[in-house]
């Protein structure tokens, strides 16, 4: 078993359970999937570009990735329907929890200027969305390879009701957030 997944069984969920008053265990906010997705705009024009973000990707997430295709037709954007216009990957179980360590522990050292995570980057129900700027933080990426630096972007979907619970069951598992300085 995943040591940040036999940490959440043993340690953190007995703390979060005690601190929301929760009854039931199974109500207690756990991750539930890590989605990281890649905007490629330049797609529609050079197929090729495909290829090469799904060598990518499938190397920092461990399976393979999803092309993501235009719903609808924007005569502004030269975009028809069904065009590809990204790629996806959705991890879950133990890729989840190795990857959630890797970003934690040395993906996020590694970026330039990083002060830690803001509240701001919240939605309502209690899941993070974090932008990365370039793709070859990651070890996994060989940046002799890379063409040109695309940016990606992280969402850490948790089964919290509120940003506060998501917040505290990521602060727990080690996510750096920005202190307060007031």
């Amino acid at each position: 078993m995943n040591t940040l997944k036999n940490q959440y069984i043993t340690e953190i969920r007995g703390k979060l359970q005690q601190e929301f008053a929760v009854k039931n265990v199974m109500a207690v906010p756990r991750l539930e999937k890590i989605v990281i997705s890649m905007g490629l705009g330049e797609a529609k024009d050079n197929a090729g570009i495909l290829d090469k973000v799904r060598v990518y990707l499938s190397a920092l997430a461990g399976q393979s990735p999803v092309v993501a295709r235009a719903k609808k037709s924007i005569a502004n954007f030269k975009l028809s329907q069904g065009q590809p216009i990204g790629m996806k990957v959705t991890l879950r179980g133990k890729r989840m929890y190795a990857f959630f360590e890797k970003l934690v522990n040395v993906v996020l050292p590694k970026v330039r200027d990083f002060k830690g995570i803001s509240d701001t980057a919240f939605d309502g129900q209690g899941n993070l969305n974090i932008g990365l700027k370039e793709q070859i933080i990651f070890p996994e990426v060989d940046y002799r390879t890379v063409d040109k630096t695309r940016g990606l972007a992280i969402t850490v979907v948790t089964t919290a009701t509120s940003k506060d619970q998501g917040k505290k069951l990521l602060e727990y598992l080690g996510m750096p957030f920005k202190k307060d300085t007031k």
